[in-house]
């Protein structure tokens, strides 16, 4: 069971009613220090890959295996791409993302209903992190198991809109398909049997979840961030990007990239474990979220992860005398403590696991 505090370190605010009550200055709690602000400079003509996904189990191997390459490529030199034509409906993403926009639209009072506790983290939420005194970031958010089964509890799940419960089965079981096909591929491209990620994760017992994120306007989005720079902890994650305004940063060369949203894909991105079972062939990267004065934003994190419980080490395929075990082995559950405890810092995880060898 994680070792967590039972509530909150000190009263919850929510963010969202901040931006709404009309203030000019944000409070001294969510103000970063100089070096970790956004810096709105110039940006570079550059951008995370784009995989276009409809080559990936074609019967033309060519095109099979040029998807892959690209796939391949995008894992280590980024940790990030984006995909389309990834055989998800249009029309269930866009639904799926304005369901979530009106939740958080609803008053306070019905959202408070689903109020979160450090415990298991499940509902809604202002904060990651229950460390006293912590600089917050600028977003609340809802967070919900998905997989295993048992863990999964739709009386936790926004009652309303009405529509809301069958549109997170219906999408979850969806982004499951699509990370799984995801596993395979980068199993194939790393020279392992394509099942080996999905089997290192337990198989057909594996975790996910679903992190809402709404993200207010902000009067001084200079000073802030919507999320701190973070690499994800868990597998992979699948992220349905708000369509109208960009937000994410990838951390490339020591400069902040902002992603710019493809049309109908997903932003796909390379968690820790699966750095730590490629023996840092595939890097997770290190990203976080910049805020806006004019435009609140949504998007949708999918999870998937190892079963909480199982040792993840490197694929001992991946490990020689030239590239010896990076990482000791460690179950999720012990590595994704930390982030619950301090809340989303860098890469700071990681690379502790990689010197406690």
């Amino acid at each position: 069971m994680m070792n967590c505090l039972q509530s909150w370190p000190e009263p919850v605010v929510r963010v969202q009613s901040l931006s709404e009550s009309g203030i000019r200055a944000i409070p001294e709690r969510y103000i970063k220090p100089p070096s970790d602000r956004p810096g709105f400079e110039k940006q570079e003509h550059v951008d995370i890959p784009v995989v276009d996904l409809k080559n990936l189990f074609s019967h033309d191997h060519t095109l099979h295996e040029e998807t892959l390459k690209l796939i391949s490529s995008a894992c280590k030199e980024w940790g990030f791409f984006q995909a389309v034509n990834h055989g998800i409906s249009q029309e269930l993403m866009k639904r799926t993302r304005e369901v979530w926009r009106e939740f958080f639209n609803l008053p306070l009072e019905v959202k408070q209903e689903y109020a979160n506790a450090p415990t298991t983290y499940e509902g809604y939420g202002s904060r990651l992190g229950v460390q006293k005194g912590a600089i917050l970031d600028w977003s609340d958010y809802f967070f919900l198991h998905y997989l295993p089964v048992y863990l999964r509890n739709p009386s936790k799940w926004p009652s309303l809109p009405s529509s809301c419960r069958d549109l997170i089965s219906e999408y979850g079981a969806e982004v499951e398909k699509l990370c799984g096909r995801l596993l395979k591929a980068m199993s194939i491209s790393l020279g392992l049997k394509e099942d080996y990620l999905q089997n290192a994760f337990g198989g057909e017992d594996i975790g996910a979840c679903l992190r809402v994120n709404f993200y207010p306007k902000c009067p001084q989005p200079d000073l802030t961030l919507g999320l701190s720079s973070h690499s994800d902890p868990g597998g992979l994650t699948l992220l349905l990007p708000d369509h109208d305004v960009a937000g994410l940063q990838v951390r490339k060369n020591g400069k902040w990239i902002t992603v710019k949203p493809v049309p109908n894909a997903f932003i796909v991105n390379v968690g820790d474990q699966i750095q730590v079972m490629s023996n840092a062939i595939y890097k997770s990267v290190e990203h976080r979220v910049i805020v806006n004065s004019a435009k609140d934003r949504v998007s949708l994190a999918f999870f998937y992860n190892p079963k909480s419980d199982l040792l993840i080490e490197p694929a001992k395929e991946l490990v020689s005398e030239d590239r010896p075990a990076l990482y000791s082995p460690m179950t999720f559950d012990e590595y994704r403590l930390y982030i619950r405890t301090y809340g989303p810092c860098g890469k700071t995880q990681v690379e502790f696991s990689e010197s406690n060898r």
